[in-house]
């Protein structure tokens, strides 16, 4: 059987598994994969910051990344708009 190793970017986490996990295909290693994410995502969204990523990866045996799952942070604030000078109606104007 396949052995596979996770790897979280950012966070508490962060680095490679050293204990690998033996998974029968790809399929299985997906499963397991999207288990151990959901399994997380709770706690890592609590402590995500703005503009920043998490990824966990699943390795394959050669550490090569097979599947990988980000969660990104963006913040969507637009830029405060220049001031501009409020015109008076023309009869104000004389």
């Amino acid at each position: 059987m396949p052995r596979y190793f996770f790897r979280i970017r950012n966070g508490r986490y962060s680095g490679a598994s050293e204990k690998g996990i033996e998974l029968a295909d790809r399929n299985a290693a997906w499963q397991e994969m999207t288990r151990s994410c959901a399994d997380m995502v709770g706690g890592i969204c609590r402590k995500l910051g703005q503009n920043t990523q998490w990824e966990m990866e699943l390795l394959d045996e050669r550490k090569e990344p097979v599947f990988r799952i980000c969660l990104v942070a963006n913040s969507l604030e637009s830029k405060p708009k220049p001031a501009t000078k409020k015109r008076q109606p023309s009869a104000e104007r004389s």
